[in-house]
């Protein structure tokens, strides 16, 4: 597909939804937004607050919504999002359930690889994930039909077999994107191992520091390792996840918040769907205290040193620097 996003919108019209989908709030904004362009209403729904995956606990209430139409996932990090779980559930109400898996190229999820679950699965190759093609994504089933209905509305040309579909688009993938690809692609086991060193030292030197939580991969699975990411506890850590970002930036390194505002309080949902505004706390705290460390190919373990001395830095000084920058007392 010529992206993730459009892959999402193509992969709803393709099951045929209607009405509302089951949809965490704490995400990137295309997730939801595929669904706004399908013709769908988010229902936001909360996440757990271990491993900032959809809650299958919150998600069951939901759906005694009569208008809920299917159930779509995240594998936030790379971590499989509680499938067993949700397709029970889904099963249950006799809807899909299918997975925004653009985090989670290469992982698996109880010894299987992330692709083969749910109703699709959709990968995302843009520029800034673990398989590169600048842009670009692909949709994974094992339900032969739905992959040609995907394929015939994925292109006005170029049909296997004919399937009757409700609208024809342009999502095709370039030959110059798969070309990109497929160098990436060869890369893949290279990279992901030299991520995973970088997560393992940035854990080695920060797991024990009083006030960090890191949210690693899950036990035992294979895994990208492409994301360095955990919270931040203002108290015990002794300032807050943006004043520790404004002084590792201050120092030039380029760590970056992740995501915030949840979506439910983005433009056009926070007018469009009110009653989500104050509803998902732990989304609202999670967005307020989650971090990503630099991680790429140019981040060395040298830098990563630098990079964890200064934080643990901080950290010895956090009440002298709060002082200093007039910070509001920790809660």
């Amino acid at each position: 597909m010529t992206n993730a996003t459009i892959a999402l919108m193509i992969s709803a019209k393709a099951l045929g939804l209607q009405g509302k989908v089951i949809v965490p709030a704490f995400t990137f904004a295309a997730t939801v937004q595929a669904l706004t362009w399908a013709g769908l209403d988010p229902l936001f729904c909360e996440v757990d607050p271990a491993t900032h995956l959809l809650s299958p606990a919150h998600a069951a209430p939901l759906l005694k919504d009569p208008e809920v139409s299917a159930i779509l996932s995240v594998h936030l990090w790379g971590n499989g999002s509680n499938i067993d779980e949700l397709t029970t559930l889904a099963q249950r109400r006799g809807i899909p359930v299918f997975f925004d898996s653009a985090h989670a190229f290469g992982c698996t999820h109880k010894g299987r690889m992330i692709g083969c679950f749910g109703a699709l699965e959709v990968f995302s190759f843009h520029a800034t994930k673990v398989l590169n093609a600048a842009e670009g994504g692909c949709i994974c089933t094992n339900d032969d039909d739905l992959a040609e209905r995907l394929r015939n509305m994925r292109s006005s040309y170029g049909r296997r077999m004919v399937r009757p579909i409700p609208v024809h688009g342009n999502g095709r993938f370039s030959e110059a994107q798969a070309g990109m690809a497929l160098l990436s692609l060869e890369d893949f086991p290279a990279n992901s191992a030299a991520n995973k060193a970088r997560l393992e030292h940035y854990h080695a030197r920060l797991g024990k520091l009083p006030g960090v939580r890191f949210l690693l991969p899950d036990s035992g699975e294979s895994h990208n390792c492409q994301y360095v990411v955990f919270e931040i506890d203002a108290q015990r850590f002794g300032l807050n996840r943006d004043e520790l970002l404004r002084l590792l930036e201050a120092e030039n390194i380029l760590a970056r918040r992740y995501f915030t505002p949840g979506i439910h309080r983005c433009p056009p949902y926070c007018d469009a769907v009110p009653e989500f505004t104050n509803a998902l706390p732990i989304t609202d705290r999670l967005c307020q205290c989650v971090m990503q460390l630099p991680s790429g190919h140019q981040v060395s373990h040298e830098d990563i040193e630098r990079i964890c001395d200064l934080i643990c830095l901080i950290h010895d000084h956090a009440d002298d620097i709060c002082h200093e920058l007039g910070c509001a007392p920790c809660a």
